[in-house]
């Protein structure tokens, strides 16, 4: 894990707030901007003030959307700390235990499996968009072409292992046993008499790695990762339908410890990241794959309950 601590100065004129449209799926709301009303600009001491940063934990910080992100931070008079994880299962810890301030590097569905897994009350305050997760290989340039008994990787991590299932069903090379729940698929669902390849549970981070043993025909790749072998995310052989209501579980959010969800400066800050400078340099790093989602945040922590309730099933 790397941290930056990034200097920002000065108060800015009003910003226009040029928020992108979402694709159908019903994640668009209308009016869905968090309000930043009874946002006033930090003091030094202040959080957010030069000598108390906000701390903000995301995977893979030298986006450019980032570096647009702070700028505008910047003119709004915010001091912000930027920390850079490379494991998924980190930044949710660190905002449960006050390190982090807030965190914005996942899925609805990830966080309803930290919260129900932790008894943590983690919550979304604001969306940024959904990204599709796609299977790729350095040896095929299509599903038809992977032969019967080859090796898939996928993250082992429970919620994106479970989508990256339901894309190898999608595309025909498992099948899962009937019951089985989509939401919290594992591998011991796999019907393997049914199905063409075999799948191997890896750390979200190694999939990509996974395409330089030869033995491994494909891998499903995290967007965050994608690049890590070389590729780009329109190379995917196959992927879920980001714009479909099945998607909804895979918004990305904006998190923060519950007690913060009306906190005026963090509401200011996803205000921040829904313009359409931070959105577009968002869509241009996805590969043009996302599609952007701008939800109210009562609707996300709804959706989040629904999500933790099946879970819990």
């Amino acid at each position: 894990m790397s941290a930056s601590r990034l200097l920002l100065t000065s108060v800015a004129a009003a910003l226009a707030l040029t928020l992108a449209g979402c694709s159908s799926g019903g994640t668009e709301a209308a009016s869905s901007t968090p309000s930043s009303t009874t946002f006033t600009t930090p003091g030094p001491d202040d959080k957010g003030g030069k000598n108390d940063p906000v701390t903000i934990g995301t995977v893979g910080a030298s986006g450019d959307q980032w570096t647009i992100f702070t700028t505008l931070a910047e003119q709004a008079g915010i001091y912000v700390e930027l920390v850079d994880f490379t494991d998924y299962q980190q930044p949710n810890p660190a905002t449960t235990s006050g390190e982090l301030d807030l965190n914005q590097f996942q899925h609805l569905l990830f966080l309803a499996k930290y919260n129900n897994d932790s008894g943590s009350d983690l919550t979304p305050i604001g969306s940024t968009a959904i990204y599709p997760l796609g299977l790729y290989s350095t040896l095929y340039t299509s599903v038809a072409d992977i032969p019967d008994g080859a090796q898939i990787t996928v993250p082992n991590d429970g919620t994106n292992q479970a989508r990256a299932l339901g894309v190898l069903a999608s595309a025909g090379l498992i099948t899962l046993k009937d019951g089985t729940r989509s939401l919290s698929a594992a591998p011991e669902d796999i019907d393997t008499a049914a199905s063409t390849v075999t799948v191997t549970p890896v750390a979200a981070d190694q999939t990509a790695r996974s395409l330089d043993d030869a033995t491994v025909a494909g891998a499903v790749i995290n967007n965050d990762y994608v690049t890590d072998t070389g590729l780009e995310p329109q190379d995917a052989l196959a992927q879920d339908d980001p714009s479909s209501d099945a998607a909804r579980p895979f918004i990305n959010i904006w998190v923060v410890q519950a007690k913060d969800k009306d906190n005026p400066l963090y509401l200011k800050l996803v205000e921040i990241a829904q313009t359409a400078q931070v959105e577009d340099a968002l869509l241009a790093q996805s590969g043009g794959t996302g599609v952007l989602v701008h939800e109210s945040a009562a609707n996300l922590q709804s959706y989040l309950a629904d999500v933790e309730d099946q879970l819990k099933g």
